[in-house]
């Protein structure tokens, strides 16, 4: 039996700097500070937008790893009762875990669900890994219980949270900041509401492993990225040096939460999961520089819903955040610019920042002729890295009715990832020469 998830809950940052990366979550991407657990030895900050929650977590330094594992042994063994009470909460890390890695990473992906106690029985039966068993947590506005499981990707775990019992704004053990909640203003500027998909890199040959866990574990379903995809090879960019496989998967929102995300036609999935891989054919790409700068599969970027994202690309320039910019010839290409205007946009304003437009070409054919309110399109564009590492960034993707990804824009997005690792690369032996 699968896991039953309600929602997305939050999304964990592992970090050597906490305050740089907050204060770039906070002054760049205009996150809002709201929780905080800081204690002499650690701290996590939980930020949000919308209903997008980043918790940034302190990344143990690579001469704790050993003092971290001896947390472990001494938290969950061989007092289970312990455990369920929250006695042994001296672990870095609330609602996950504090595991070393070598660079900074996103690693924990937490869902609410049903019952953390029923899921951590089925899937320990199935052979899931749990870093973390049902643990409860509580103070005055009530208990929240979780555990952490291991997933196939990489260094990437899940939470699963039951917070129902839970009245307080966020979750036991964090200070939860009171501010004037008079961020209206702000808002209608940058609309981010919430995190519309997650993408993996992984090394070659791993999709299908990758998939079939999720299928069975949490019940994830194939969701495919264009019409004519192939089943088994998913969908494949091969062309102008770029050999990659993208596979998507999405989970449903339980219907009787009754939240209805953005979208012109139905409620649509809470969050997707792509799956990158490369091919060989084409040599190097990003995904084969991720995993060597990352040192494992993990999370590479995610895509942040907005309802304006050329306010909120502008907005964030303005603040600091730089972008992936496609090739010129994108807004040049025959019929792109007429597709820009046709959907009421300003092809000249799209290109200052770098967003993308692709009108979803798999609608019903009645409506190519219909009036532009009807007309389903998406637009997006990727920020370059936030970490030090060129590794993880994020993505803006504001959907017009469009349910999936524009092929037209996966091709011109992922070039300009390649196109900004090659002149990186480029660049290095000029800059050592020097010395």
């Amino acid at each position: 039996m699968a896991a039953y998830l309600s929602r997305l809950h939050h999304i964990s940052l592992h970090v050597s700097n906490v305050e740089k990366i907050a204060n770039d979550l906070v002054s760049k991407f205009k996150f809002n500070v709201f929780a905080t657990k800081v204690t002499g030895g650690s701290r996590q900050l939980a930020l949000k937008k919308g209903a997008a929650v980043f918790v940034v977590n302190e990344r143990p330094k690579q001469s704790c790893a050993r003092l971290n594992e001896e947390l472990l042994v001494e938290r969950y063994s061989p007092d289970p009762q312990g455990v369920r009470e929250g006695k042994h909460q001296s672990l870095k890390c609330l609602y996950d875990v504090s595991a070393p890695h070598a660079v900074d990473t996103v690693s924990n992906v937490c869902f609410e669900v049903e019952d953390v106690e029923r899921s951590f029985r089925d899937l320990s039966r199935q052979g899931c890994d749990f870093l973390v068993p049902p643990t409860t947590l509580q103070d005055e506005r009530g208990r929240v219980t979780y555990s952490v499981v291991k997933s196939i990707v990489g260094n990437v775990c899940h939470t699963l949270l039951d917070r129902t019992k839970y009245e307080g704004r966020f979750l036991p053990g964090f200070d939860v900041i009171d501010r004037d909640c008079s961020s209206e203003e702000e808002d209608m500027s940058c609309p981010v509401t919430h995190f519309d998909h997650i993408t993996y890199a992984c090394p070659r040959r791993t999709t299908h492993q990758i998939m079939r866990w999720y299928e069975k574990l949490f019940g994830f379903q194939r969701f495919f990225i264009d019409s004519n995809e192939d089943v088994d090879e998913g969908f494949v960019i091969n062309q102008e040096g770029i050999g990659l496989r993208l596979t998507a998967m999405e989970y449903w929102k339980c219907s009787k939460a009754g939240i209805v995300l953005p979208s012109v036609h139905k409620k649509e999935p809470d969050c997707k999961f792509v799956i990158a891989e490369s091919l060989p054919e084409q040599g190097r790409n990003q995904v084969d520089t991720f995993l060597e700068k990352h040192r494992a599969a993990g999370i590479q970027h995610i895509g942040m819903y907005t309802k304006n994202i050329v306010s909120t690309a502008h907005v964030m320039a303005q603040a600091g955040v730089q972008f992936f910019s496609p090739p010129p010839a994108y807004y040049t290409k025959v019929g792109k610019q007429q597709e820009i205007e046709e959907a009421g946009h300003n092809p000249q304003v799209l290109a200052q920042h770098g967003i993308l437009l692709d009108t979803d070409l798999h609608q019903n054919p009645s409506s190519q002729t219909a009036s532009r309110e009807n007309r389903r399109y998406l637009l997006q564009v990727f920020t370059k890295p936030i970490f030090t590492e060129d590794t993880f960034f994020l993505e803006l993707i504001e959907r017009r009715g469009a349910t999936g990804f524009g092929e037209g824009n996966i091709r011109a997005l992922w070039k300009s990832v390649q196109v900004h690792m090659e002149k990186e690369q480029a660049e290095k032996p000029v800059q050592t020469s020097h010395y």
